[in-house]
């Protein structure tokens, strides 16, 4: 008898009031059932996919935002992939415990890098002197090229930034289609994040979002068509995104409460996290503000005159402050007061140097080379967890119907698909 067959499909930005101009989400959602998704906290993507795989919350988890401050080396780093950084067990590491036969793919989900599954395919860029080669880590080794030679090479620069579009999802859902037919894994985890894109350049309520719509509705059409019958399947979104009319500089406020230092380097300022007592590591709608002992409290008052809000997230990982922006506004980097003194890297895409996620890098400018460094050209954002995420559950293994679901039930039921 065949092992039974569980496929996770995870639709970036998809809200529950979307599945209505979906036809194929709404089939799946009548033959089984859908119900808002409590998000956790912070609803970020690396955080929420540690949450799906694992269930647990950050604080368990350790995945605290997209990026992680490195205590010891004093540096910030953004969209760290190693699978080694989420501090409990994924869902592919216990079904292998429970039974060593079990076979599980995971196509593009965050920190799948070097994952105990049997497929793996996520991107991993070798840059070189001058250029970048678009490349992705695959496993078994070589599967990643025979992706290529059947469907055509991944192009990163579909994937972010401003070419960022439906082609990343077209392959993804491709390379989905072909690994559920020829590998045949009883688990199949599959990210597609093409919605989340417009929502954030265009808002999430303009005219763009039904074609958006439809274009995934389309793709995960598709990646079911190539499933197994009897397959049970969960369609899952992170977040949903909030329409927002502007940003809130955390840095730039805790530099002229006096607790952030610059270093002047070539006409340039950049952060000096050494002799600074408070700075941010900001994650859209939500900042870490790291603290030097003294400097807790005022950087609270600094940052709470501008209506931020805090949190606790209680992971060594975390910072001494967890801030959250008002609904409708959304955090940036930006420690500079004049735009002269900016570092080169604010003008361009550099998702790695940057302390902090930077959307601007959506509106790149062809005739300038170079990003607007305009906070207000942002029209959607996320990181609270008062809008609802999405859950689609339906087929035999499918959990009991609920009226409302926690982000931390997920990883539980897709387990229980192979009892």
């Amino acid at each position: 008898m065949s092992s039974p067959k569980t496929l996770v499909i995870n639709i970036a930005a998809l809200a529950p009031q979307h599945i209505a101009q979906c036809p194929t989400l709404s089939r799946l959602a009548d033959s089984g059932w859908t119900a808002p998704m409590t998000p956790v906290f912070p609803a970020v993507t690396c955080a929420a996919q540690a949450t799906l795989t694992t269930g647990k919350p950050p604080s368990a988890h350790g995945i605290i935002a997209n990026g992680l401050f490195d205590r010891e080396k004093l540096e910030v780093g953004f969209w760290e992939q190693t699978s080694k950084l989420v501090q409990a067990p994924r869902l592919w590491d216990i079904l292998k415990q429970r039974n060593p036969t079990t076979t599980c793919a995971v196509l593009f989900w965050q920190h799948s890098l070097y994952a105990n599954a049997d497929v793996v395919v996520t991107p991993k860029p070798i840059h070189l002197e001058h250029s970048m080669v678009s490349w992705c880590y695959s496993k078994p080794a070589g599967y990643y090229e025979e992706l290529c030679h059947a469907i055509g090479k991944f192009k990163l620069h579909n994937y972010w930034g401003p070419l960022a579009g439906i082609g990343s999802s077209r392959w993804i859902a491709a390379a989905a289609a072909r690994t559920l037919r020829t590998k045949q894994p009883d688990l199949t985890l599959v990210y597609l994040p093409h919605l989340d894109y417009g929502f954030q350049k265009h808002g999430p309520d303009s005219p763009r979002t039904a074609r958006d719509l439809k274009l995934v509705d389309n793709l995960v059409a598709e990646i079911i068509a190539a499933a197994a019958p009897g397959t049970t399947v969960f369609v899952v979104s992170e977040y949903s995104i909030t329409p927002v009319t502007g940003a809130i500089l955390p840095n730039q406020l805790l530099r002229r409460a006096g607790l952030l230092a610059v270093r002047e380097i070539a006409g340039c300022e950049y952060l000096d996290i050494e002799r600074s007592e408070a700075f941010a590591m900001v994650d859209h709608q939500v900042a870490h503000i790291y603290c030097k002992p003294d400097a807790v409290e005022p950087a609270r008052r600094a940052l709470a005159a501008a209506g931020v809000e805090f949190r606790s997230l209680d992971h060594p990982r975390s910072g001494e402050l967890v801030a959250v922006a008002p609904r409708d506004k959304w955090f940036a980097y930006y420690w500079w007061l004049e735009p002269r003194r900016a570092p080169p890297f604010a003008c361009h895409i550099d998702i790695h140097r940057k302390p902090g996620y930077d959307p601007c890098e959506l509106w790149f400018d062809w005739p300038l080379l170079r990003i607007p460094v305009k906070p207000e050209l942002v029209k959607g954002s996320h990181g609270r967890d008062d809008a609802p995420a999405t859950f689609i559950a339906s087929g035999p293994q499918a959990p009991a119907r609920r009226e409302r679901v926690a982000m931390t039930d997920v990883a539980g039921w897709i387990l229980d698909c192979f009892r």
